[in-house]
């Protein structure tokens, strides 16, 4: 007797597929955007797995997640090259074999045609699609993705490249499982609703301590936090909005903007950058950045918004002495006496920065990322960063950071938004 899959379409497992998953230098964010898309239409993602390009290997994962899951999506694998075998492994293990879709091979050439190219002999392959398959449409990349139900449990494969995937989430799929969850018999799945606050200045355990008490234990309201280079982000995720369980999350997040107040700069999906280029925007301000330890991060940061024109003049990386001399003005003998990383240098950057782009404000910084390059007195991570918004306006601060070379860039371009951000909202 066939066994069949009794998991709820309203469970989920994600595979993303791969071997340079595997080997370290590239994180899997695919789940993470699909779980967070599945929780707004009440769909939970209890696994995930990571699986090498071995068609073998996606198979045998595959047959594991039907048995716990109602719905698998897999990401990756759909490309041209011959390492790209998920069309296979899908065909292989749920016996439906690949055929040559019309829809598929002409949506691949009307892409490709809009970059002036024909499909080649390894494009060709993706237009193979399993034949009891649903064709999914890819809006922005050439690689078709595909809908098919085997055994009670609904598999989709995307590709794995974050913006094609997501936007077939977005248009295709999300669509599709809402119209089908709506069609389904039995309670209707409960959407998560989650509230996310995003911190800095403050580490995890400080927070906690100033959240203790607030969510009562085994409740229908969760408090997660999760700490990262960029801060630490606290989120309330619950199922029960709109019941009366539910009915304290306003309370909730109410009560976390008031112990957290200080040190929350965005909420929801808001970056850090973000939130600072509105800031300039409405307070009708430009911005010039010097830095010498980030390396270009800040400005890399500031302009990855769009609009940034707005409110972007330029950057400078000033990364030697001579650089601080040449570029900004920076006194020789003030780096003499002081050293490069110095609040006094910092300064000096800043100013110098902002008199010679003629901008309302600049930023600066300067740092030991490490891991040489630190003394008896400036140790690793020790980080200065600078402001000048004009006459009577300058200020700089002292950091002290922890982590590896990339850590510490991280949190000091962080850090130096985040002075904007607070210089910002006084000067409003």
């Amino acid at each position: 007797m066939t066994r069949v899959s009794t998991a709820p379409l309203y469970s989920a497992e994600t595979i993303a597929i791969g071997s340079e998953l595997l080997v370290g230098g590239r994180s899997d964010s695919n789940s993470l955007f699909i779980a967070d898309a599945l929780a707004a239409i009440g769909v939970e993602v209890r696994f995930k797995s990571i699986v090498g390009d071995d068609e073998g290997d996606i198979g045998h994962a595959l047959k594991i997640a039907r048995h716990r899951a109602g719905l698998v999506i897999m990401t990756g694998g759909l490309g041209p090259t011959v390492d790209d075998c998920t069309r296979e492994a899908v065909a292989a293990t749920t016996g439906s074999r690949l055929a040559r879709r019309k829809e598929a091979l002409e949506g691949m050439a009307a892409r490709l045609a809009q970059w002036g190219r024909v499909p080649n002999r390894g494009q060709l392959r993706q237009a193979l699609i399993p034949a009891k398959a649903m064709v999914l449409p890819n809006p922005v990349g050439s690689a078709p993705g595909f809908m098919l139900r085997w055994r009670g449990t609904q598999i989709v494969a995307l590709p794995g490249v974050p913006s094609e995937m997501r936007a077939m989430m977005e248009q295709s799929v999300i669509p599709l499982m809402r119209a089908h969850l709506g069609r389904s018999k039995g309670p209707r799945p409960q959407p998560v609703t989650r509230m996310v606050f995003h911190t800095w200045g403050l580490p995890e355990a400080e927070i906690d301590t100033k959240l203790e008490g607030l969510i009562p234990k085994r409740g229908p309201i969760a408090l997660g936090l999760l700490a990262s280079p960029t801060g630490v982000l606290v989120s309330l995720t619950t199922k029960a909005a709109g019941s009366k369980k539910g009915d304290r999350l306003p309370s909730l997040v109410e009560a976390v903007r008031q112990r957290l107040r200080e040190w929350i700069y965005a909420e929801g999906h808001d970056t850090m950058e973000e939130v600072v280029g509105r800031l300039l925007i409405e307070r009708k301000r430009t911005i010039a950045v010097a830095e010498s330890c980030t390396g270009g991060l800040i400005g890399h940061r500031l302009t990855m918004v769009p609009g940034s024109s707005a409110y972007v003049d330029r950057g400078a990386i000033c990364y030697s002495n001579r650089a601080k001399t040449d570029m900004l003005g920076v006194p020789a003998n003030l780096i003499a006496q002081h050293g490069a990383v110095s609040r006094e240098v910092a300064q000096a950057m800043a100013t110098g920065m902002r008199e010679r782009a003629g901008v309302s404000v600049a930023l600066s910084v300067t740092g030991i990322a490490g891991p040489g390059g630190a003394t008896d007195t400036k140790p690793v991570g020790l980080v200065y960063i600078g402001l000048d918004g004009g006459p009577g306006e300058t200020r700089t601060k002292e950091c002290r950071f922890h982590g590896d070379r990339s850590v510490i860039k991280q949190r000091a371009a962080q850090a130096a938004l985040d002075m904007l951000r607070r210089w910002l909202i006084q000067r409003g």
